[in-house]
């Protein structure tokens, strides 16, 4: 193993004073690969790297000595990246991935074996649904998927037997909530790992590892790198797991590039000037759009009408920059709304600068059938409205363009 594990754990920067979310995101990692001077982490894009001291190289290999062999396994840039996210999590470790479901079915892999059993809800991204519905299963993994907001169910899921229970909160793409402390305690007494996957409420907005999480995991695509020109994962936790999901990745070869490394640390500089300008413009546009005839439902958990608003003010900081409604007239009348459309790009991802918009059939769930769509719960004339940083007063005029032609 050539992985050097304690530079996962936080090469110096828990031991330094409390700081703020938004001082964490522009400082921290930044000095893990500080190079001549420079004020912005140097992008190493070296495969490979000499040692010159045959010793020094094995302890670098083994694990026992800090230092890097092959950008595979660790690289430079790579490890600032993972610093960051560490620190903003709050966790003692972190490893990164090539994507976010590069992160998901990495950190299950390294956690489940034949036999296992794990409990999770419908609602999960539509990658990850997948991976529960058809690889799982294929490989002797029992998969058992609860209604989201029936904890009863899920608790008692749990109960009759869970190695691994994997959440999301606020899920993909209706917003719904769990409450993540009363299901990580369930779990907790049957011995299950909890993961959560974080990536709607960043950590700024929600911390799963202080709510009883055992890891916490997120596309570093979206809200982290903030300007759609990166992809990437990241999963935070203690050292071992972490370890444990690292070998797996590194041997399976899904390994973030330092070029990509390198634009998300620079995107997770301004994560809490996003994040506050997307949380107050999500509820701002959520409270609009309640408001028109055209909208049959808004989903955003900021919403004292949202069936998880209770939980979501108990556990989060804030309600996140994604919100969903359903229009009246399904497909045809989403056809028409996003046509109109000028200050949103019609496309997947979320979390970025610009707001992106489309429907789950083309977007989070593109994966499934329509049939299974609605049995989700995710009606054909859903919007998944991920909001950038523009003005609050254009988007609404832009919505509001849309809408009249509906």
């Amino acid at each position: 193993m050539s992985d050097g594990t304690e530079r996962r754990a936080g090469s110096g920067e828990a031991d330094r004073p409390e700081r703020g979310p938004g001082t964490t995101a522009v400082w921290a990692g930044d000095g893990t690969c500080a190079h001549e001077g420079a004020t912005v982490p140097p992008v190493f894009h070296g495969v490979t790297f000499a040692h010159d001291d045959l010793d020094e190289w094995r302890a670098v290999a083994e694990g026992r000595r800090r230092g890097h062999i092959y950008s595979r396994n660790t690289n430079p840039t790579v490890e600032a990246f993972e610093e960051k996210a560490r620190a903003l999590e709050d966790a003692p470790a972190a490893t990164s991935f090539s994507t976010g479901m590069a992160a998901v079915s990495n950190t299950l892999s390294s956690l489940l074996s034949p036999g296992d059993r794990v409990v999770s809800v419908r609602d999960s991204y539509g990658g990850t649904n997948r991976i529960f519905e058809e690889f799982l299963p294929a490989w002797d993994v029992e998969v058992e998927l609860c209604d989201t907001t029936d904890h009863a169910a899920l608790e008692a899921a749990i109960g009759e037997g869970c190695d691994v229970l994997y959440l999301e909160s606020p899920t993909n793409p209706t917003l719904k909530v769990v409450d993540l402390a009363r299901l990580s305690a369930a779990a907790r007494e049957v011995g299950a790992t909890v993961v959560v996957d974080n990536t709607f409420a960043t950590p700024l907005n929600q911390r799963p590892l202080e709510l009883g999480a055992d890891l916490v995991l997120h596309s570093a695509t979206k809200f982290l790198g903030g300007h759609s020109d990166a992809l990437g994962g990241v999963l935070c936790g203690p050292e071992e797991p972490v370890r444990d999901a690292f070998h797996v990745r590194e041997i399976n070869g899904a390994a973030l590039d330092a070029g990509s490394a390198s634009r998300l640390l620079r995107g997770m500089k301004t994560l809490q000037l996003r994040v506050e300008r997307q949380n107050g413009t999500a509820l701002r546009l959520a409270r609009w759009l309640e408001g028109r005839p055209e909208v049959a439902e808004v989903f955003y958990p900021g919403l004292p009408s949202h069936r998880g608003h209770e939980i979501a003010r108990r556990q989060m900081s804030g309600y996140g920059g994604v919100l969903s409604f359903e229009l009246e007239g399904g497909m045809e009348a989403v056809r028409g709304f996003l046509a109109e459309l000028r200050l949103a790009h019609r496309a997947a991802s979320l979390g970025s600068v610009s707001t992106l918009v489309g429907p789950p059939a083309t977007t989070s769930h593109v994966e499934l059938s329509a049939e299974e769509r609605a049995e989700a719960g995710i009606p054909e004339g859903l919007i998944r409205y991920s909001v950038g940083i523009e003005d609050p007063e254009d988007l609404v005029a832009d919505l509001e363009q849309g809408l009249e032609a509906v």
